[in-house]
């Protein structure tokens, strides 16, 4: 029966030439060869930062650094230890046992990740400012009337009394509140108006009344 290999929690800072650094992809591939190579398991790699060396390494005198976690047999340190020493791309390599760092504490941002935010929070406000002075600038464009809008101001303008009358409603109106006029007698229906009121005088009568009156 195989005993159980127990890995624990190993913190690694590994030093890689700053010239070799840019090529991120390259740095993460031969970190990880070494250490898979060993039985580790890497649990985080990150950068660290970039500086100047206090004495000059291998003709360099700047490097880069890369916090790596990663947990393994206690007794695989040694080998990762002499494969970084053979290694053309790893200039140094520290190993420590971190058994007590947090989940919260293998997360901290490191140096340079601190930097990169604080590169962008300028251009993040940049961009803010920009947008706000042309929101500033622009006028308010007035809403479009819709169809309802349009016919609503249609009728509100529209006058709300009555046609005014014409001359000829006017002159119909007063001739129908004056009373009718009785219509003038002319003269020749006077004349005959007072012909028919005249006794009429038999003419036989009043010849014999005159010889009558003769005779007498």
């Amino acid at each position: 029966m195989e005993a159980v290999i127990q890995k624990k929690l190993y913190e690694a800072m590994f030093l890689i030439d700053s010239a070799l650094a840019t090529d991120w992809d390259m740095v993460i591939s031969t970190l990880e060869t070494v250490l898979k190579k060993a039985g580790g398991e890497i649990v985080s790699m990150r950068k660290w930062d970039e500086r100047k060396l206090a004495y000059d390494i291998n003709g360099k005198a700047r490097g880069t650094y890369i916090l790596c976690y990663f947990r393994a047999d206690g007794e695989k340190i040694r080998d990762i230890e002499k494969d970084v020493q053979l290694s053309e791309h790893i200039m140094r390599v520290l190993i420590l046992g971190t058994e007590q760092q947090s989940p919260e504490d293998i997360e901290k941002d490191t140096p340079a990740v601190k930097a990169e935010k604080k590169k962008e929070e300028p251009a993040q406000e940049t961009a803010n400012d920009v947008e706000t002075a042309q929101a500033a600038t622009e006028e308010p464009a007035e809403p479009q009337e819709t169809a309802d809008d349009t016919e609503t101001a249609q009728a509100a303008t529209e006058e709300s009394t009555e046609p005014q009358e014409t001359a000829d409603d006017v002159g119909a109106a007063q001739a129908a509140t004056e009373e009718p006029a009785e219509p003038q007698e002319s003269a020749d229906d006077v004349g005959a108006a007072q012909v028919d009121t005249e006794k009429p005088v038999d003419s036989q009568e009043s010849a014999d009344e005159s010889k009558v009156n003769q005779a007498q």
